[in-house]
């Protein structure tokens, strides 16, 4: 190549460079524009290409353009106007303008033109009108098919910035980062030369800011969000507002999500001191960020009260509220805390978290390995480090299973229970806190009837007792990021493009973050004088449905169904499970009242005495021991308990023994 050729390719490639600048520049207010506004702007260019094809065509027949002030003229464009504009109309070509500009947008072009043609045909070029060549009925149309091809064609080539970047670009995340203050300018930064993601602008919703630009990269409003998703092909939308409330996130979530595009939360800023971020840093929005609900601040003298320097015992403390409330009081500075789990690895899992994250002496915090069921371990245990508070979190939890392992559940759930409250109100502990549920509260699972029994078991306990031992019991719905969670499970069947599976389309459930559910559990044992049973306020309840749609959409993808058959996610309904509810409870009557935190209930709630709810026990216990389901099931029906069976026994031991009995009197007969 010689010089004078590598000139002519050097201006060429800035005169492109002008031009695609000056494209960019005309391109952003476009897209800016409302959908009808531009709409209108798509009608009238239809018109005018109607008008022209009109006049050029009579120039091909008769080989000479025709003055513009001629009536036939006029005559014949008004006509071709009032047919093809209200046929497009109809056939759905001034809806979704950008985003379908492609072969499906020109087929069905071809069908409305077609329609079109056939009707100018048959007016001018079969019932023939004096002063116009009946060849007009057929080059016409096919004129205005070209044209108006074209500029839609032209459009999406621009718009959609299809010539504007390079393979390379091309191949990346489109991503807008929403906040334009300190984090958004920062994280824009960090993400420079990623190789997963390009930031092509923010958006902000401070007025003053729309049209400026930070970084070299345009700001945009937020309201136009759905038009510069299909003008810009924009994947990701990357939430950089740390400091937002819970219900303003949620605010701008619903705004994405009717976007249809997909949104990341951004890391901690701080983890931007560490380097440069990648896509594998940002994560989904949690239920947290869904609900917009804001988390009320801890009352920190609540908080610190029974635990700065005390000995604090945490039963089943490897599980998801167990392991949250360790992490709680470790910051309120116990004297020792002890790790109770009868799961090797859930055990050694929070014990090496807590040691490396909280830097304490090896003596302050001690894994013990033990069942909550085995009396005299947990005698040894607490007569040995002698525990200010115990707070009972080992439990069977899972619906699904306890209702397959009837026997074990209650034995975990009941005995296990009244084997340490007994040994606490023995030995002397000060406070002794249940973590129960809100399938406690008329239940028909035998997870949610233990936990009942459980909590009557405690307020007997607390009435009988005359010892110095404050009995109390926290009742709360579904944790975030508590294992068996939906929001993770939906997020992978999501990666894995479906289906969503749900057990019912009208199933709601109480949410709150893990972090403020072991909050308030810890206040609310502060706060016992003892038998009460405190209850969280969870907000409103969730719809499964409606939170698996928001995730879909959140996601940049839409929801398979019915109204929607070319949707790419589908919600599939797999029905209620053994034991599942349709709707939770966290109250059993309308007796509550107050207390002095805003989001702590104390539910006054009936019980019976110990001296008459001791028998009863006593019978559930031989039951167990005998093995006998069908009596444990009869007892718990019974005596106050409110349990109601919606389904037929599943446990898998009471069903295999039926078949072999049931086999043994075949072979019999």
């Amino acid at each position: 190549m010689n010089i004078f050729e590598k000139y002519i390719q050097t201006k060429c490639k800035k005169q492109i460079a002008i031009i695609k600048n000056i494209l960019n520049k005309i391109a952003i207010p476009l897209l800016e524009l409302p959908r009808s506004v531009k709409s209108f702007v798509v009608f009238l260019v239809d018109f005018l290409i109607c008008v022209l094809t009109v006049w050029f065509s009579f120039f091909l027949r008769l080989g000479e353009f025709i003055s513009l002030s001629d009536n036939i003229f006029w005559m014949v464009s008004i006509l071709c106007n009032c047919i093809a504009l209200p046929i497009f109309l109809v056939f759905g070509l001034y809806r979704n303008i950008f985003r379908h500009s492609g072969w499906a947008s020109l087929l069905l072009m071809a069908n409305a033109v077609f329609l079109y043609g056939l009707i100018i045909f048959l007016i001018y070029g079969v019932y023939g009108v004096e002063g116009v060549p009946r060849t007009i009925g057929i080059i016409q149309p096919l004129l205005f098919f070209l044209l108006a091809g074209a500029s839609r064609a032209l459009a999406q080539a621009w718009l959609s910035e299809r010539f504007r970047f390079s393979k390379t670009d091309l191949a990346l995340k489109k991503a807008v980062i929403y906040g334009a203050g300190y984090a958004g300018r920062q994280y824009s930064l960090a993400l420079n030369n990623n190789p997963e993601i390009k930031v092509i602008g923010f958006l902000d919703d401070d007025d003053s800011l729309h049209g400026r630009t930070i970084n070299n990269l345009p700001i945009f409003n937020p309201a136009n969000l759905s038009n510069l998703v299909y003008g810009l092909d924009i994947d990701i939308v990357l939430l950089a507002m740390p400091q937002l409330s819970h219900k303003r996130r949620n605010e701008i979530l619903a705004q994405i999500q009717s976007a249809s595009v997909m949104v990341r939360i951004l890391p901690n800023i701080t983890n931007l001191l560490q380097g440069k971020i990648s896509y594998a840093d940002f994560r989904e929005p949690e239920i947290d960020d869904l609900i917009g609900r804001d988390s009320v601040m801890p009352n920190q003298i609540l908080m610190r009260e029974k635990v700065h320097g005390k000995v604090i015992m945490v039963t089943g403390a490897g599980g998801s509220i167990g392991s949250e409330l360790c992490r709680q009081l470790l910051a309120f500075g116990p004297s020792k805390i002890l790790l109770v789990d009868h799961s090797e690895y859930l055990l050694y899992s929070i014990h090496q978290e807590l040691k490396n994250n909280w830097l304490s002496p090896d003596e302050m915090i001690i894994p013990i390995l033990a069942s909550v069921q085995d009396v005299e371990r947990m005698h040894q245990i607490i007569s040995t480090w002698k525990p200010f508070t115990i707070y009972h979190a080992a439990a069977y939890k899972h619906v699904y299973l306890v209702e397959h392992n009837v026997i074990e559940g209650i034995k975990n759930n009941v005995f296990g229970t009244l084997c340490i409250a007994q040994l606490a109100i023995k030995l002397g502990v000060v406070n002794f806190v249940l973590i129960s549920s809100d399938k406690a509260v008329r239940p028909t699972s035998i997870m949610g009837a233990s936990k009942r029994i459980a909590e009557m078991i405690l307020q007997a306990l607390s009435a009988e007792n005359s010892s110095a031992t404050v009995i109390s019991i926290v009742r709360f719905g579904n944790v975030l990021g508590s294992s068996g969670s939906v929001v993770p499970k939906f997020w992978e069947q999501i990666k894995n493009g479906g289906p969503v599976t749900i057990t019912h389309p009208e199933i709601t459930r109480f949410f709150m973050t893990i972090q403020e559910a072991s909050q308030l559990v810890i206040q609310a044992g502060a706060m016992a004088k003892g038998g009460e049973i405190f209850i969280l306020d969870m907000g409103k309840p969730i719809k499964i449905k409606e939170l698996a749609q928001r995730m879909i959409e959140l996601s940049g993808l839409t929801v398979r169904d019915e109204d929607h058959p070319h949707g790419e996610i589908e919600i599939m309904y797999t029905g209620l499970l053994p034991g599942e509810k349709l709707y939770e409870e966290l109250l059993i009557g309308n007796n509550q009242s107050p207390t002095e935190h805003p989001k702590i209930i104390n539910a006054n709630e009936n019980f019976i005495s110990w001296s008459n709810f001791q028998s009863i026990v006593d019978s559930l216990k031989k039951a167990i021991n005998h093995g006998d389901i069908d009596l444990v099931i009869a007892l718990m029906k019974k005596n106050g308990i409110d349990y109601s069976v919606n389904n037929l026994v599943v446990d898998f031991m009471y069903n295999e023994c039926k078949k072999m009995t049931s086999s043994q009197k075949n072979n019999t007969v």
